[in-house]
Formats: structure tokens, sequence, C-alpha cells
């Protein structure tokens, strides 16, 4: 039990490190990406700009705000997908997405291994779509980079 409390603390300290983190704060002037997010019912927002070179995430932004686990999530997610193509990051969103509704984390890529911290998470259902808003904003930003043929878009998800 003891072993258990100890992994429940790192991983609260690591989701309060994410949290407090600056390194993916704030956003670019002229993003090729840029997606907001919104969660009404707990009120969490999220707007994340990207830059966009040759189909890869050479950059990822994010403000916003909300609870620990939307805003944490949001800054693990930018440093995870931070330099993959956009194809490679869809597949990690889609990955991250079946972890955290129906899968385990046991095989969790090696690209997702710090999103562990976000295990705990799944008791919580509310709380589940406040981990997954970052992730399926970007899923929209992504999309909005793909059906505009590399212009610049915006997108605007809204979490039910």
């Amino acid at each position: 039990m003891d072993g258990e409390l100890e992994l429940q603390d790192l991983y609260r300290d690591v989701l309060l490190d994410y949290f407090r983190s600056t390194s993916h704060k704030g956003s670019l002037n002229s993003p090729d990406l840029q997606s907001e997010g919104i969660n009404p019912v707990c009120g969490d927002e999220v707007c994340l700009t990207a830059a966009v070179k040759s189909r890869v995430l050479e950059k990822i932004l994010f403000r916003g705000h909300g609870c620990v686990i939307s805003q944490a999530s949001a800054s693990m997610m930018a440093e995870s997908l931070e330099g993959k193509t956009l194809e490679k990051a869809k597949d990690l969103v889609q990955v991250f997405k079946s972890m955290m509704v129906q899968g385990s984390f046991e095989q969790c890529p090696e690209d997702l291994e710090e999103l562990r911290a976000l295990e705990g998470v799944k008791k919580y259902p509310v709380r589940v779509k406040c981990a997954l808003l970052p992730w399926n904003t970007m899923m929209e930003g992504i999309r909005s980079v793909n059906n505009g043929n590399g212009k610049r878009q915006r997108a605007k998800y809204e979490e039910e």
C-alpha cells in the first residue's frame, strides 16, 4: 500500500510540475495551426497554436485556464507532439485517447511515457474530459490543417 501512495504522490508532483511549466505556454503570432477547445461543464479552456513546416509540428504553444489536469495535459501533449509529423501526432492523439477511455497504460508508447501520470484520472470519468480536452483540440487543429491544404486554419472544439 505504501508503494501505491508513493506512486500517487509522484504522479501528483509530475502533474503539478507540468501545470507550472512555462516551456510551452503562450501563443505564436502567425501560427499554421490554431485550435480552441472549451469544456463548458467545468470551464476549462485551451487555445493551441503551432508552427507546421513540411507537415511537422515544429513548435507548439498553448494558453488557457482550467484545472491542473487540463493544463498539465496540455503541457504534456505539447511536449510529446512537438517535432512529430502531423500523421504521427494524429496517431499519438488516438493512442492517448484510447488509453484514457478504454485501454490501459500497460502498452504506453515511449513517446507518451510521461502521460502515465494521468492514468489515475481514469477513476473519475468527468475528469477524463479534462485530460482529453487539449488532445481533442489538437485533433481538430490537425483536421483543419489537413482540410485547408496547409493554409492557416482556426478550429473550434467544444467538449460535450
